[in-house]
């Protein structure tokens, strides 16, 4: 048991805003991490400011290039907030962690100039 983390592309008219993908939908899977608890932290914040609520678990988060450019910037000077819970585990960032990270970008870049949605999903 642990955090599970993913991002998916899907076709535009999959998405229905910016917190919920249509049931019936073919995703593709872009990423995934594992237990990556800080970088959780930081979508957990961004889906607050977008407007959703409640518990973080299993709730879709819509990215798009601002929303990327500000990740970009906070892995670029570490500061991810410190997040903590009972699944997600103690993995310290690394050199490795970041260029997953970044890779992450560059294919969330890729997919959305494709013209996908793409978008961040969690379970734990």
């Amino acid at each position: 048991m642990g955090l599970d983390m993913y991002a998916y592309a899907v076709e535009k008219g999959d998405a229905i805003g910016a917190l919920k993908i249509k049931e019936d939908c073919k995703p593709s899977q872009i990423h995934y991490w594992r237990k990556h608890h800080d970088l959780h932290g930081w979508m957990h914040n961004l889906f607050l400011l977008k407007g959703g609520d409640g518990d973080f678990n299993c709730q879709v988060l819509q990215l798009d290039n601002d929303d990327l450019d500000s990740l970009q910037e906070a892995l670029t000077a570490d500061v991810l907030p410190h997040t903590t819970g009972f699944f997600f585990g103690e993995n310290p960032p690394d050199a490795e962690t970041l260029d997953d990270d970044m890779d992450f970008i560059e294919k969330s870049r890729q997919a959305i100039k494709d013209g996908k949605i793409v978008y961040y999903d969690s379970w734990w």
